[in-house]
């Protein structure tokens, strides 16, 4: 047996060498499953999935074909081609595809919400949905669904109103559309009033606390009431939510001869049921997390396996109004537990289209940025093994650390060890280097804890090293 020559490189060690390169490792490994109850059967009545996507490519044929129309030029720019005779795309594609301007905006909008398009720069390509559009009726249904969540984009709000009190109706709507699906037929769009109205003042009461007596505040924390105080503006608002919602064909609305008459379409009817089951499902689960904060409602699923997770992530978003959902989602990823904020992005994928700003936004922010690059390459239609391609050598190396933390905090031992063959660098040695010059706030921990859970001594020997020398500042 020879030894290592004092003045040997410890790269050229083979036990520092990390020779089986993997896809980022996550701490919710270390999880238990649990029993799944049967899929639930949709009410009496509701047409086959098969008869379902086909009314959901007519919904969104004219965004197929301006998405295919994107693909067939070969990515196309969104921006405004500049120089003499340059003729931007909206006008190329209508007249290619004889469709008014308004139309290809409009269908333009709908490919993006849909996940048809997938926008690189200026640059359009066609997203996995539109590969899978033909032959894929989950794919299908799936981008409905993305487009029926995003209603309220499709549709401009009305001018001159406050934004809160869009905001309310928009969070009141559920309940509406869970009062047409009861119905099973028209109703008259005065009791959708009525119910609208009943539902935004309990929402306004809701926000209302009520103080402890020993904690009193000096003034009321009374929340001012939007502009335009009580309901007179609801009716117009109400009209822009079922047009809303007509446009993305979960309803039609019916003249009617004395009043109009709004009905769920089979689509509608089978996205509202859907998401009335997801809100079920959770209420009904060990874990029952539909009422929790969003802290504790990822804190209730990370020992779940990822598709029990999904399902508690989907019934959670369907009872809270997107873009409060996406922002409490995003305030826990800035907390303190690594594993926590990996799940809040697990959770944002759930989201999808509607949280695509609020992501973008969070690129901006480092102890962020590299889940959300990673979930903006996957909403851009990224595989997840190879999405990691898109952050730097330090990003990924940021992000084993974040990983690490999440591990030694909520997994074990041997998952921390076996973590260690996920990282970007060849060796032991690159990898301790670049883990030092990285900066993560939890280094020495994760290192430490790394070096206790190893079983090779030479191994954690120089990961103790490593950890001391962060430590005390050292090289």
């Amino acid at each position: 047996m020879t030894s290592r020559k004092p003045d040997e490189p410890l790269a050229r060690n083979s036990r520092l060498r990390l020779v089986r390169p993997r896809s980022l490792a996550t701490a919710r490994r270390a999880v238990t499953t649990r029993r799944t109850r049967p899929a639930p059967r949709p009410p009496e009545g509701t047409p086959p999935r098969a008869e379902l996507a086909r009314q959901a490519r007519h919904v969104l044929a004219d965004a197929v074909r301006i998405a295919r129309w994107a693909a067939v030029e070969g990515g196309a720019r969104t921006a405004p081609r500049t120089g003499p005779g340059a003729v931007p795309p909206q006008e190329r594609a209508a007249a290619a595809l004889d469709l008014t301007p308004g139309q290809v905006r409009a269908g333009w909008d709908r490919a993006r919400l849909a996940g048809l398009v997938e926008l690189h720069g200026d640059t359009a390509r066609p997203g996995w949905r539109l590969h899978a559009w033909d032959r894929d009726d989950s794919a299908v249904l799936r981008g409905w669904v993305a487009l029926f969540d995003a209603w309220s984009l499709v549709h401009p709000a009305p001018e001159g109103v406050a934004p809160g009190a869009v905001a309310e109706v928009v969070e009141a709507v559920p309940q509406v559309l869970s009062l047409l699906q009861l119905s099973q037929g028209p109703v008259p769009v005065p009791a959708l009033l009525d119910l609208l109205g009943q539902r935004v003042e309990e929402l306004r009461g809701e926000r209302c606390e009520v103080p402890a007596p020993d904690q009193a505040p000096e003034v009321p924390a009374v929340p001012e009431a939007p502009a335009g105080g009580g309901t007179a503006g609801l009716p117009a608002l109400l009209d822009w939510a079922l047009e809303g919602l007509a446009a993305v064909g979960a309803l039609t609305l019916d003249p009617g001869t004395g009043e109009r008459h709004a009905t769920l379409t089979p689509l509608g009817n089978w996205a509202v049921w859907v998401k009335l089951e997801q809100i079920c499902v959770a209420a009904q689960s060990p874990a029952g997390n539909i009422e929790q904060s969003a802290e504790d409602m990822l804190r209730g699923c990370a020992r779940l396996t990822p598709g029990p997770a999904r399902d508690e992530y989907r019934a959670w978003l369907a009872a809270r109004t997107l873009s409060s959902a996406v922002a409490e989602l995003l305030a826990v990823a800035r907390g303190e537990d690594a594993l926590l904020r990996g799940l809040a992005f697990e959770a944002l994928r759930v989201v999808g289209a509607p949280a695509e700003a609020e992501v973008r936004a969070a690129v901006a922010e480092p102890p962020l940025r590299p889940y959300a690059l990673l979930w903006l390459a996957e909403y851009e239609g990224a595989d997840p093994d190879d999405a990691q391609e898109v952050l730097t050598r330090e990003e990924a190396t940021w992000l084993w650390v974040d990983t690490a933390a999440a591990v030694a905090d909520h997994g074990e031992s041997a998952l921390l060890v076996r973590h260690l063959d996920s990282a970007v660098q060849g060796t032991v040695p690159a990898l301790l280097d670049e883990v030092r010059a990285v900066g993560h706030p939890r280094t020495v921990q994760v290192l430490v804890a790394l070096a206790a859970a190893h079983p090779d001594p030479a191994l954690a020997k120089a990961v103790r090293r490593a950890a001391f020398q962060v430590h005390t500042g050292g090289a």
